[in-house]
């Protein structure tokens, strides 16, 4: 089994995860923030659906680049409803689903950079830059969506057995 392989069903499993959490988004107060510095509810859900979009990159392109130089800079997508966040879910797992059986081991290991205006912010292996990105960090902002479906006393939904809300 390839490294890649062994991955879909990590992916799959946490993908399961931020889909229960997604599908709970009171879109009606996305404009919400907890702290001036924080993310709007709506902008949070709608970063981790774009992430897994990232993730597709990670597994076809060798770099990233959010400003290249004489071009147009990255613009994060605005959703304007759940349905829309889940239906940009959907479309980067379905992305990741076609290419990562396809990853060999020699590309796992390649390197991969995300860039500003053609210099390299970081960049690490791809497998790891997956890893980081299309797991890891939309983890990351899972629990912090959890805490904002707390806040608006939406129930949580468990991501590994049961939440306090599921008993």
């Amino acid at each position: 089994m390839s490294k890649a392989q062994a991955m879909l069903g990590q992916f799959k499993q946490e993908v399961a995860g931020t889909r229960k959490a997604l599908e709970r988004v009171p879109f009606e107060k996305a404009e919400w923030a907890p702290h001036e510095k924080s993310m709007t509810l709506g902008r949070l859900a709608g970063h981790i659906a774009e992430m897994h979009g990232w993730g597709a990159s990670i597994l076809t392109s060798d770099e990233f680049d959010m400003a290249p130089v004489g071009e147009e800079a990255y613009q994060a997508p605005v959703f304007g409803s759940t349905d829309e966040i889940l239906a940009a879910l959907d479309a980067g797992v379905a992305a990741v689903e076609a290419a990562l059986p396809g990853v060999s081991d020699e590309a796992w290991i390649e390197h991969w950079s995300l860039k500003m205006g053609g210099k390299e912010v970081f960049g690490s292996p791809r497998g790891a830059m997956f890893g980081t990105i299309a797991m890891n960090h939309v983890i990351h902002h899972r629990g912090q969506l959890s805490v904002y479906l707390r806040l608006f006393n939406v129930p949580v939904p468990g991501m590994y057995g049961p939440s306090a809300d599921e008993h």
